[in-house]
């Protein structure tokens, strides 16, 4: 669902819900909005060209096994920042927002760990590798997450849920 709302400089910003798996970049003033319980969404924003995005997925690993999808962390994260830097981005540039990643639900736990945990070290890991500073960050917990994010400022608001 899309609409417009205002913007802080006056101007409209439209508005964007992001589902699991999703990954949405824009040049445009957008607020993105998603729901997070294990799941993580990345926030990045690259303060130079004022542009940014976002993505949230399900689980933190695809093996290779079946079709490549941002429902996999380590598909997500990388594919959110191919398009950062398609939109005009510099690496140097750029900073992250990493939100969710909670244990909903004791089931999610095995012997290896919980899988919000695995889902947040995923994102910080591959963030670090790239040479992106994480300049915030929400994660763990028990309890889920609705984010709200500002492309245009880079501006994150976060509600525990």
């Amino acid at each position: 669902m899309t609409e417009e709302l205002p913007a802080g400089d006056g101007g409209t910003r439209r508005a964007v819900y992001l589902h699991p798996g999703q990954v949405f970049v824009s040049p445009a003033p957008t607020e993105v909005t998603t729901i997070l319980g294990s799941c993580v969404a990345v926030c990045v924003f690259d303060p130079v060209l004022r542009v940014g995005g976002t993505n949230h997925y399900l689980l933190p690993h695809w093996v290779g096994d079946g079709l490549s999808s941002t429902r996999f962390g380590n598909v997500a994260v990388r594919c959110l920042i191919d398009k950062m830097l398609a939109l005009g981005g510099r690496k140097q540039s750029l900073q992250a927002k990493v939100f969710g990643g909670a244990c909903m639900v004791d089931a999610f736990e095995d012997g290896g760990g919980r899988l919000g945990a695995k889902n947040a070290d995923l994102a910080l890991r591959i963030l670090r590798q790239e040479g992106i500073p994480v300049v915030a960050e929400d994660v763990g917990g028990r309890r889920g997450r609705k984010v709200i994010f500002h492309t245009d400022t880079g501006v994150a608001l976060v509600r525990l849920i």
